[in-house]
């Protein structure tokens, strides 16, 4: 596909003042699309400056945001709401999220590029910068994090398909529990924790060289995944609405992943 000569310039626009590493990667089923800076990005979209219950910062927040929809059309074309993929919004600490493009392109979704209030605000149990990029959302019925996730730090948008990008996640066998598990794994945990190398970065990997039932007992890894919190201070929240049933499942699923190990980043990997 070839892209606008406008989208070609935009690219190449100057950094904004004081942030010239401020720039937002863009790819395309494995091949780099565009890189654009905050100043491109603006070219695409007006900004806007809203306020909103923030989920993270537990009140109202306010940002400067611009729409993502537009942003989304120019860096992977017109088309791009019809693709059959979705979005991989992975964050500079290697935290991932996949995003399904009808979510991306609800009218509520936007890409914030600064506080409202002045500087950034840390955010989370680490005060981390949720800058130059956080993913918000400003309709009241998107603010519930397991159907409209907010990556604060973004650094890149990948338009993927999830059996080429998370192939090694797929247990090796199959049952209802397990399925389920799969399922509420891709759901809760595969943003921040990999299996076989494929997943988030932000949590310990949780298959390779060892599956973590292979040295955490199963009481505490039911406890852990209720509420990592009463175990360690960490960007793993609780997760105190997942029934008993969900929880054995989660944990059959990474148990049965024990038969299905794969490591390319190790010469000891099969």
């Amino acid at each position: 596909m070839r892209w606008p000569w406008l989208l070609l310039l935009l690219s190449c626009a100057h950094a904004p003042r004081g942030r010239p590493d401020a720039a937002l990667v863009f790819e395309r089923f494995g091949q780099p699309v565009t890189t654009l800076d905050v100043a491109a990005l603006e070219r695409l979209t007006s900004r806007v400056t809203f306020r909103v219950a923030d989920p993270y910062y537990q009140r109202d927040k306010g940002f400067v945001a611009l729409e993502l929809a537009p942003i989304l059309r120019a860096a992977f074309g017109s088309d791009v709401a019809n693709s059959d993929g979705e979005l991989q919004l992975t964050a500079a600490d290697g935290y991932t999220v996949l995003l399904p493009l009808t979510k991306a392109f609800e009218p509520g979704a936007h890409l914030a590029i600064a506080d409202a209030d002045g500087p950034w605000e840390p955010i989370g149990p680490q005060r981390a910068n949720p800058g130059p990029f956080y993913l918000v959302w400003r309709g009241p019925d998107q603010q519930r994090l397991e159907t409209h996730p907010r990556p604060w730090g973004l650094a890149k948008v990948s338009l993927v398909r999830f059996e080429d990008v998370y192939a090694w996640t797929v247990p090796p066998r199959r049952s209802a529990a397990i399925d389920d598990g799969y399922r509420l794994f891709r759901a809760h945990c595969l943003r921040c924790h990999a299996i076989n190398r494929q997943g988030g970065r932000v949590g310990p990997e949780l298959n390779v060289p060892q599956n973590v039932t292979e040295y955490r007992p199963r009481e505490q890894l039911e406890a852990w995944v209720k509420n990592p919190l009463a175990f360690r201070y960490g960007n793993m929240p609780p997760f105190p609405n997942l029934t008993e049933t969900e929880v054995d499942a989660l944990l059959e699923y990474l148990t049965v992943m024990k038969e299905r190990k794969h490591d390319e980043g190790s010469a000891h990997g099969h």
